[in-house]
């Protein structure tokens, strides 16, 4: 069955989920008042995944609204997106990356989604010109990569994908385009059921080196159809990057953390970012971990890696850039280093905080 199909069955309502979750009552209602403030949709792949019997599945509690989510806790926008948006879709904070919000589509609607205020709903801020775009970026002459994403950049139909990759590829300015989905993980069908999309990233990856960037966040998410997506986009000659959020119950612990890191690296995937979970509403007191207790995991779990497995950096994407978490000083305070920034001139800088244990996030009026 072709992906466009597949995902027309995902699950949606509380009332699908009874059965196959053994959900109680008391469940089931919790769930579907959740979902009124923000909306589920899963894949039956990934839900295939969830073990019923275990209400803590880390799994699970990706996908499946929890029921108690504190949704006055927290904010939408936490990175300043609104703030660095230059035209309808796209978004220039670092002059060398230009973001575009192809879509508000997702093959499912993580829990943690910092995004959840635009995922699956109607909006204006997704790039519908490309023209306009690509007029945006050659007027931007150091502005060196783009970054397809949404929602999900391959939840778009294979011909738009042809069509943003045809005007990007032959932009001399651009070193590489990169792609942000999760499909390899939620939803491989997507990669696997298409052989067009395959032809299509090899075809233009010849002009332009392209980059698909994903987001493993347990070891139990690497199945034989994951992998096989992942085989699919590196035999085309893509180079696939992940990205690890830090979450609590899902990966908040060393051994859970190495073991997904060393599958990233058996599989040629490059390390690229463990993220401190984003304080967004409905995620902030479901999902974050205090920063000193992360340092103390991701070190650990760094512990269990080989040289090229070490490579992903802990990092905060703050509103004022990326911060590298560094770790603490012989004075117990945590040190952090901006490996990019809005703010061209603090890239690389250095500072310290003494943090109580309990900060899970630092202030936006940070310097």
């Amino acid at each position: 069955m072709h992906w466009q199909e597949l995902i027309q069955e995902n699950i949606t309502t509380a009332e699908e989920l009874r059965e196959p979750l053994h959900l109680s009552q008391q469940e089931f209602e919790d769930i579907r008042d959740e979902i009124e403030m923000f909306p589920m949709s899963v894949t039956n792949y990934y839900l295939s995944l969830i073990d019923p019997n275990d209400p803590n599945d880390p799994i699970r509690k990706m996908a499946i609204p929890s029921g108690n989510v504190i949704f006055t806790d927290g904010k939408l926008d936490t990175s300043g997106e609104h703030s660095n948006t230059k035209m309808q879709g796209l978004q220039h904070k670092y002059k060398e990356t230009a973001l575009i919000l192809t879509t508000t589509e997702c093959a499912m609607f993580c829990r943690h989604c910092f995004r959840r205020c635009l995922v699956g709903k109607e909006s204006n801020e997704i790039a519908i010109d490309i023209d306009a775009v690509i007029t945006y970026i050659k007027s931007h002459p150091y502005t060196s990569n783009v970054l397809l994403s949404g929602g999900d950049a391959f939840m778009l139909p294979t011909s738009r994908i042809a069509q943003w990759l045809e005007k990007t590829s032959c932009l001399e300015q651009l070193d590489f385009i990169r792609f942000g989905t999760r499909t390899p993980v939620t939803f491989p069908q997507r990669i696997l059921s298409d052989p067009e999309l395959l032809r299509t990233l090899e075809e233009f990856g010849r002009q332009k080196q392209i980059y698909v960037v994903t987001h493993f966040n347990h070891p139990r998410e690497f199945t034989a159809e994951s992998k096989s997506a992942i085989s699919s986009l590196q035999k085309a000659g893509i180079v696939v990057k992940n990205q690890t959020v830090l979450l609590r119950g899902i990966n908040d612990n060393p051994d859970t953390l190495g073991t997904l890191l060393k599958q990233v690296s058996s599989l040629g995937i490059v390390q690229h970012y463990i993220f401190q979970c984003r304080p967004v509403k409905g995620v902030k007191s479901r999902f974050q971990v205090p920063i000193v207790e992360g340092i103390d995991i991701v070190q650990k779990a760094m512990a269990m890696q080989n040289g090229l497995g070490k490579s992903a950096d802990y990092t905060m994407s703050h509103v004022t850039g990326k911060i590298r978490i560094l770790g603490k000083d012989a004075n117990n305070n945590t040190l952090f280093q901006y490996k990019q920034a809005k703010d061209p001139e603090k890239i690389g800088h250095i500072f310290a905080k003494h943090l109580d244990g309990t900060e899970t996030w630092l202030p936006d009026d940070l310097m």
